[in-house]
């Protein structure tokens, strides 16, 4: 069994992946905010201790930048470190057995083409939506790591140049400071949000998400929100016609992380399949359903993020409008990208990829407005499969694949 490991700004988790990528047993834990560099260990420590027997070897996902091969760790969203050296550190408790880490984002977009959609195509960008915007990317059907290791933070491609967001990287503009969740959430809320869905008690709570995304530098874009943001949103190209529903209704029978809920087809048509598997037609997108949130991990700031998705599924025009310049950021990031490495396939995983139509549409609207050569228009973009293990599965992957996603 790998012991594989999951560090990340709102949750730590670890757990036992058998050879198959079965993930056999695993264990959360919110992750200590505003903590030292020593709790954030200990923490840690206490947290992988009961998996830890037999292991032959321990791959670990973290957020970063970080230093490669050292493995000192300086993750944006886990202010306690800065040039942690978490890989020294878990090297000494566990002598004698490979130790291998990388970003969390990289390890999510190894797992999805390692074990979940991007399995039948070698030219990919793994994304994660959430508590912060990453990726790793996947040509000729090897991680490509750069000259650092730190290649494919698209989060910090620049989406807003002029009057964009400040970012925690210190940058303007940046797609993690538009779209990533507590970014969403700080937004909305300056532009007059109040969350109508269930999941928060009031308003006061929502704020939480919204201070800290304050704290981390995220200022809302200094543009008014539309008088009267309409409960449906034309996303077609010009002429379709097409339109989606704010409030279009739940599908149940799929959820992002059961067999068959997405089917990935490199290089196909363009089209961009939302949760639940069901694909926005270039011609035509009504009538798409959106899968149910499922099961992964969340604290107060994700929680404020998954309302805000529900209160635009439901029509609330502050919410539809945050969603939109969310979705817009994504699909002018994926078509730069898309234009730079000729992608087949782009999956998106993380909470705010179960978000539905009001994310899905203006991303899509976004992608055929950039992304024009002829080569780039061919690219998919889908949900991430694996769902809550994702993270895990790929972590492992650092040992169990080899030289095709370590070298």
């Amino acid at each position: 069994m790998i012991l594989a490991i999951d560090v990340g700004g709102t949750k730590l988790a670890a757990g036992l992946v058998a050879h198959d990528g079965t993930v056999t047993r695993s264990v959360r834990v919110g992750t200590p905010q505003g903590a030292d560099a020593e709790t954030l260990w200990r923490t840690l420590v206490d947290l992988v201790s009961p998996l830890s027997a037999g292991a032959e070897g321990v791959g670990v996902g973290c957020g970063g930048p970080m230093s490669r091969p050292g493995g000192d760790v300086s993750p944006l969203n886990i202010p306690g470190w800065r040039g942690f050296p978490l890989r020294t550190r878990l090297a000494a408790l566990f002598p004698g057995v490979p130790v291998r880490l990388h970003n969390d984002a990289v390890c999510l977009a190894v797992a999805e083409h390692w074990k979940g959609a991007g399995r039948r195509t070698s030219h990919m960008l793994g994304m994660v939506v959430s508590t912060g915007v990453g990726g790793g990317l996947i040509l000729n059907g090897r991680l490509v790591n750069g000259r650092t290791g730190n290649a494919g933070h698209i989060g910090h491609v620049v989406v807003e140049p002029v009057g964009g967001p400040r970012c925690g990287c210190g940058g303007h503009g940046c797609l993690e400071a538009v779209a990533s969740g507590p970014a969403l959430t700080a937004w909305a809320l300056a532009h007059g949000w109040t969350p109508r869905s269930g999941g928060v008690r009031s308003a006061a709570e929502a704020v939480d998400g919204g201070v800290q995304a304050a704290r981390d530098g995220l200022e809302p874009v200094r543009a008014a929100v539309p008088e009267a943001a309409p409960a449906r949103a034309s996303v077609g190209g010009a002429g379709s016609g097409a339109s989606v529903g704010g409030g279009g209704s739940r599908g149940a029978s799929a959820r992002a992380g059961e067999p068959g809920a997405v089917t990935a087809m490199a290089g196909g048509s363009g089209a961009v399949t939302r949760p639940g598997g069901e694909r926005g037609d270039p011609a035509a997108l009504a009538g798409a359903r959106v899968a149910g949130a499922g099961e992964t991990y969340r604290e107060d700031r994700a929680v404020t993020a998954r309302v805000l998705a529900a209160d635009a599924l439901a029509g609330e025009p502050v919410a539809l409008t945050a969603m939109c310049r969310a979705g817009r950021a994504l699909g002018i990031a994926i078509a730069s990208a898309t234009h730079l490495c000729d992608l087949d396939l782009v999956t998106i995983g993380g909470g705010l990829a179960q978000a539905g139509e009001p994310l899905f549409g203006p991303l899509e609207e976004a992608l055929r407005e950039h992304a024009r050569m002829r080569f780039a228009r061919r690219v998919e973009v889908v949900p991430a499969a694996l769902g809550q293990d994702a993270g895990l599965v790929g972590a492992a992957a650092l040992i169990l694949a080899g030289e095709r996603y370590w070298g």
